[in-house]
């Protein structure tokens, strides 16, 4: 005998078949994931793959051409009924962070908190400004910060209504590289500290990486895997997300096994097994962290260009016509460009896919 009650879902939010767009057109198709209570979600990929439409909706700013957004096991978006922004319990953090220039940090943070006292509205302005580090800025205006003070306290202010989800439009990317990574982490570290959900989008995989549990990576409005991040990188659902995270290229290679491949550059063992059949053309994805400095191998290709990064040194290698790869190398390994290097393959994860004639 059941009690009759709704049964409440582990997950945040749901995204189910979702479908959405512009104007008549389809942006965004069949669209599924989940999110956990306290877990930071990221959807990732090019421009125009339909992240930010996405987000809208989730807002409530799009509705729905199909499918279905769920907020702790609630509907909050369906096909002709979509809830209101202002009723959702999700903060937003925009790119240009839009602040309101007239009102003092105080005034921003506290901007949502009407409905307090006084008292109580003072209190946890101040809480969330010494939580994001600007308890002593709380009398500035924002002409007078940095951009990432900028950032802090629109993260204060969305998070001052103590939302059930906050979600991050490019947050970082008007910051310098060096801004970016600090921040990414000190707003990972405020989020978990307060167990709130959070979904970022982004084009940046080291910033998606460095802040989220789960990643998506989208293409023309269609996600092509929902995973961590190390899965992404190491086992790939397909040749797309293979070649759009981290850094890399396909050689050619021949299956001889399910898990060992012919190539130019000598057998090439992993850890996953292939049901192709022996003798099928197929192209190996080689990362440069897969290339180690070998003196004793015979396999020795000739170096096509070089970029210098202080700590290790991006070498571009030619074997032959159809095989050219990248290795990184501790810089204290300098070679130059002609030069012929010894090397030899020790990728732990085979990733491969079957040649496309």
């Amino acid at each position: 005998m059941t009690s009759g009650k709704t049964p409440v879902s582990d997950w945040l939010l749901e995204v189910n078949n979702l479908a959405c767009g512009y104007n008549g057109e389809t942006v965004v198709h069949d669209v599924n994931f989940a999110l956990g209570h306290g877990d930071i979600g990221c959807l990732l990929g090019p421009s125009g793959c339909g992240k930010s439409t996405i987000l809208r909706a989730l807002a409530g700013f799009l509705p729905l051409k199909s499918g279905e957004i769920r907020l702790q096991s609630r509907d909050i978006s369906l096909p002709g009924r979509t809830l209101a922004p202002e009723k959702r319990k999700i903060g937003m953090v925009f790119q240009d962070y839009a602040l309101f220039p007239h009102l003092t940090v105080a005034g921003n943070v506290g901007f949502g908190l009407k409905h307090s006292s006084r008292e109580e509205r003072q209190q946890k302005v101040m809480e969330l400004l010494d939580l994001v580090h600007l308890k002593d800025l709380a009398h500035n205006y924002p002409h007078e910060l940095s951009g990432g003070q900028q950032q802090r306290v629109a993260l204060a202010r969305a998070l001052a209504p103590e939302p059930t989800l906050i979600l991050l439009d490019e947050p970082f990317s008007n910051l310098d590289a060096d801004l970016r990574r600090r921040l990414s982490l000190d707003v990972r570290e405020i989020l978990k500290s307060l167990g709130i959900s959070a979904l970022l989008v982004t084009h940046d995989q080291q910033e998606a990486f460095a802040m989220c549990d789960q990643v998506a990576v989208l293409r023309a409005g269609r996600i092509q895997q929902w995973d961590e991040p190390y899965n992404l990188y190491h086992e790939p659902a397909n040749r797309f997300v293979a070649g759009f995270i981290g850094q890399g290229g396909f050689i050619p290679g021949t299956a001889m096994g399910p898990d060992a491949i012919d190539s130019e550059l000598g057998v090439i063992r992993g850890n996953r097994a292939y049901k192709w059949p022996s003798g099928t053309l197929v192209d190996v994805l080689i990362r440069p962290d897969d290339i180690v400095y070998d003196a004793d191998s015979p396999l020795q290709p000739r170096v096509v260009e070089k970029t210098f990064a202080g700590t290790s040194t991006l070498y571009r290698f030619k074997l032959s016509d159809e095989t050219e790869f990248e290795a990184l190398f501790r810089s204290h390994l300098d070679f130059h460009l002609g030069e012929t290097v010894p090397v030899r393959v020790e990728a732990d994860h085979l990733i491969a896919f079957e040649r496309s004639e």
